[in-house]
């Protein structure tokens, strides 16, 4: 019998030695069985080394390196982004955009594009139209905006942009899957779904409207 008080005791104190003391503070700091990495020997930015003759921790770049993702036939000025316009939709003085950057070549092939990218990251919420009737609707999603409505219509071209890049509301931001040229490609296509939508006969040339009904 006294066995099964020993037993008893022991598991007594095991468990107030495992249970007792969580949550208490302590100034020493804690036993750790497995550091698993947590304490190396490195250099913190801007730090001092007593290997290199200069003193510094830090290395100048070795000449001739290129940065990765770089190519012969990106300019400096896209490896910079050095344009507030192309690549953040806004003027020097904050103000958004309207209309496209100089250097973008607005052709079929770049409607195509942005057609392309809508349909892949945009028209499940927005819908095919634009109309903001797209597949979430049926689940839910009621508030997502119809771009035909005069407030889209008159918006500048770089808010649209900086939606796409930063998210507005529950809709998040696109800047990891779309480069910046494709939002600008996606806000060329907004544009032709909204002109399709408000169009008139006087938009159609001549040798074409033979065909319409």
């Amino acid at each position: 019998m006294r066995y099964a008080y020993y037993t008893l005791a022991f598991l007594v104190i095991l468990t107030l030695s495992v249970m007792g003391y969580r949550g208490s503070l302590s100034t020493r700091p804690p036993v750790e069985i497995w550091p698993d990495m947590d304490h190396q020997a490195k250099y913190k930015p801007q730090a001092e080394s007593k290997f290199f003759a200069d003193g510094r921790a830090d290395r100048p770049i070795p000449a001739g390196t290129v940065p990765f993702g770089r190519n012969s036939q990106e300019s400096d000025d896209a490896y910079l982004r050095a344009d507030d316009a192309r690549y953040a939709g806004k003027h020097a003085d904050g103000s958004f955009v309207r209309g496209f950057p100089a250097g973008l070549e607005l052709n079929e092939n770049f409607v195509r594009r942005g057609q392309n990218r809508y349909q892949i990251y945009c028209a499940p919420c927005h819908g095919a139209l634009g109309d903001g009737n797209g597949i979430t609707k049926s689940y839910g999603m009621v508030a997502t905006p119809n771009y035909h409505e005069d407030r889209f219509r008159s918006m500048a071209e770089g808010e649209f942009f900086n939606t796409i890049t930063n998210g507005k509301n529950t809709m998040l931001g696109y800047a990891d899957k779309l480069s910046p040229d494709d939002r600008w490609a996606v806000i060329a296509y907004v544009r032709a779904l909204q002109r399709a939508a408000h169009a008139t006969i006087d938009d159609v040339p001549l040798e074409q409207r033979g065909g319409l009904k």
